[in-house]
């Protein structure tokens, strides 16, 4: 393209089309494909077998709520309960621990002890199943190493009940609270504090009037995490309870093996059904709980 101006010819470029981009879901693509693969084939079975009932005369099959109906009767809804007590005593308790231990950690004026104590939480949190009831049976057992010193037998102790389980899944969970509960803390203004000891505020006044009303969203989605964490474990109770203490998974578990009744497989479906409502419940409040944070800290 020439144009003239003041009698020089001046060769000007056309603009060169922008570039078409691909659209940024493209990216996505592969996660989502695997995704779909890998949980939503699960979750269609699981509902196709929990709503299936079979005939034992004639083999032949129908849906109905049948098994649903029985997940939620007798011994399994025992279980079910069973497993939201003790996943929100552990929780809470959990909760009510690492809240302190993680303000400590994030107070600290030493980087060392910071980086140790969040590197062992990072690793106690996900330290669980057979070896952890092993060390405990070992430690805190009826012929454990601190029970025959401490002579716990006698005082009544016995890591083979609720409360025993309780304090095993404590053994990950509070690593679990530090590592949710520190970037929230972290997230609180120094200038909140200085302003709060300008005005009068105490330490109580601040964390009561400041600090905790900020942190409370991210409090309460710490608390769930722990609740659906201690909900779905599974082998650290079957390596140490067994059938002592009443747990859905457990349940689950002796339906499908068939060690209490056989032809179960669907009724442990239903149960598996039942344990992800609760899950999404869980998710439902969780998800809120941790934008509001946000937006708070950022």
């Amino acid at each position: 393209m020439t144009t003239t101006l003041t009698g020089v010819d001046v060769v000007t470029a056309a603009s060169p089309k922008r570039r078409r981009r691909a659209p940024g879901w493209l990216a996505v693509v592969p996660l989502l494909a695997f995704t779909a693969i890998a949980f939503g084939i699960p979750a269609l079975a699981m509902l196709d077998g929990a709503f299936t009932v079979k005939d034992p005369a004639t083999g032949a099959t129908s849906y109905t709520a049948e098994n649903l109906t029985t997940s939620l009767q007798g011994a399994y809804l025992t279980a079910l309960l069973g497993s939201v007590k003790l996943s929100a005593v552990s929780a809470v308790i959990a909760a009510a621990l690492g809240l302190p231990l993680a303000q400590a950690v994030v107070t600290s004026r030493s980087r060392a002890l910071r980086e140790a104590v969040l590197t062992a939480s990072g690793v106690l949190a996900n330290f669980g199943g057979v070896p952890l009831a092993f060390a405990f049976v070992a430690t805190l057992g009826n012929a454990g190493v601190l029970t025959r010193h401490l002579g716990l037998t006698d005082k009544g102790w016995d890591l083979y009940s609720f409360w025993g389980l309780v304090l095993v899944y404590l053994y990950f969970l509070i690593p679990l609270m530090v590592l949710t509960i520190t970037p929230a803390l972290e997230g609180l203004r120094s200038q909140w504090r200085e302003a709060a000891q300008n005005n009068g505020a105490t330490a109580v006044q601040y964390w009561r009037h400041i600090a905790l009303p900020v942190l409370l969203p991210s409090l309460l989605g710490g608390l769930v995490l722990l609740f659906g964490s201690a909900f779905a474990a599974y082998a650290t109770a079957a390596a140490m309870v067994g059938s002592s203490v009443p747990l859905v998974t457990l349940q689950i578990a002796d339906a499908i093996s068939g060690n209490v009744l056989v032809g179960q497989e669907n009724v442990a479906l239903a149960l598996s059904l039942d344990m992800v409502l609760v899950a999404g419940l869980v998710m439902a409040v969780y998800l809120p709980l941790q934008r509001r944070s946000a937006r708070w800290l950022a």
